[in-house]
């Protein structure tokens, strides 16, 4: 079992930046590719960014490349999402997601393929 826990989110104007972190329970971590996805109201959830088990590899939404950083601390159970240049279209509730046992290389975007989910945390970009 995996507990995820969000923190970061808050009220920021547009421009401004925000960095969110997750913190991971169990002995899974290592073993896992983390992702962030995001959902606007009334939107379906959508993927964010991914990383890989050693933190080497990552990958980005079109939408979000260039201001956002997804990174891990595997000796700390810790993946942050670093987000710059924020844009009212990033409001958002913002989760963190676990898929475990993965490769080592492949990054998934679909939610799907996540095995578990943190509670999220609210984002919200003023003009």
């Amino acid at each position: 079992q995996v507990q995820l826990v969000e923190s970061g989110g808050g009220l920021v104007q547009a421009g401004g930046s925000l960095r969110l972190s997750c913190a991971a329970s169990g002995h899974t971590f290592s073993r896992s590719t983390m992702g962030w996805f995001r959902r606007a109201l009334g939107n379906e959830r959508e993927f964010v960014a991914a990383i890989n088990l050693s933190g080497a590899r990552s990958y980005y939404a079109d939408s979000v490349k260039g201001r956002f950083t997804i990174s891990r601390d595997n000796a700390k159970n810790m993946v942050y999402l670093q987000m710059n240049s924020l844009k009212p279209e990033d409001t958002a509730v913002y989760y963190c997601a676990a898929e475990v046992d993965t490769s080592s290389t492949i990054i998934t975007t679909s939610d799907a393929a996540y095995d578990y989910w943190g509670q999220g945390t609210q984002v919200t970009v003023s003009s």
